[in-house]
């Protein structure tokens, strides 16, 4: 496994905190913390909760990730 290898999930915003961090839960029910990808505040894409989102996270820690789509 390469250092460069990442997990891509579907998930579900769940509560959004503050500095563009949100709760998502995954769709084995599993509740991590993502933050907002760079591309995705560049261009303003708004996410709410409620929003299906892909997650992309690293097999290292599955606690944390990174949300890179909004549906």
């Amino acid at each position: 496994m390469a250092k460069e290898d990442k997990i891509t999930l579907d998930a579900e915003v769940t509560e959004a905190l503050p500095d563009a961090m949100f709760k998502v839960r995954l769709q084995n029910d599993q509740v991590i913390l993502a933050y907002v990808s760079g591309k995705m505040r560049k261009f303003f894409i708004r996410i709410l909760p409620g929003d299906r989102v892909t997650v992309e996270m690293s097999p290292y820690d599955m606690t944390k990730g990174r949300i890179i789509y909004r549906f």
